[in-house]
């Protein structure tokens, strides 16, 4: 069974995620670490519980899911993963963080684009990986049936949605990624969000204000 841990980091309070398997092998999911002393914490527990990292996987590429990508990369020489559609927001990373008065040089590069549908295999275990476009245009879904749990990213949060006022957003597109390959999910399914704390899938249908209309 994976195992997955989160943090939080940045001034936009975002959840990075570790995702281990039993053999210590581990992704490292939206790494968000803003400075030296972030960076260090998430170092420190990686080496401290010896998982040896095997890719960084974003759910989508907005500024405050990659600022830690680079030195995770320059440490662990591991390679770096995003949707295609994404890779506009990512070479337009440094102007975003210009305009919130935050520093990034320049952004990371990936090393492969993940297709539509394309499972993730770390180790034995298996992430199905589903296009979940509308925050961003290339924001995906990492679901792990399992252990009854998916990661949306900025998709939805609990009780609320992903903003769509960003270049490339499009509220229409994000309600219909909510609502076609999440919430069908089983009911139980905990939701790992790129803020906030978990939900679940039954609390989203029954709760979230933005899904209780066509």
């Amino acid at each position: 069974m994976l195992q997955l841990q989160s943090f939080t980091f940045n001034p936009f309070q975002e959840n990075t995620y570790i995702i281990s398997n039993e053999k210590n092998q581990c992704w490292i999911i939206d790494p968000g670490m803003y400075d030296t002393t972030e960076t260090n914490h998430l170092i420190t527990h990686i080496d401290h519980n010896h998982l040896t990292p095997q890719a960084i996987i974003n759910t989508h590429t907005h500024i405050d899911h990659i600022f830690g990508v680079q030195p995770l990369k320059d440490r662990y020489n591991i390679p770096f993963h995003i949707h295609h559609a994404d890779l506009p927001v990512l070479q337009n990373a440094p102007a975003a963080a210009a305009m919130f008065g935050l520093q990034l040089s320049a952004p990371p590069q990936p090393y492969s684009f993940i297709d539509h549908h394309q499972p993730l295999h770390l180790g034995t275990h298996t992430l199905h990986i589903t296009h979940t476009p509308g925050h961003s245009p290339g924001s995906i879904s990492l679901y792990y049936p399992e252990g009854n749990w998916v990661i949306s990213g900025d998709v939805r949060f609990r009780n609320s949605i992903g903003r769509t006022d960003l270049p490339g957003g499009n509220h229409h597109t994000l309600l219909s990624s909510i609502r076609t390959p999440l919430l069908p999910l089983p009911p139980h399914t905990t939701v790992y969000s790129g803020h906030g704390p978990t939900t679940t899938i039954a609390e989203e249908i029954k709760h979230n204000p933005f899904l209780q209309t066509p």
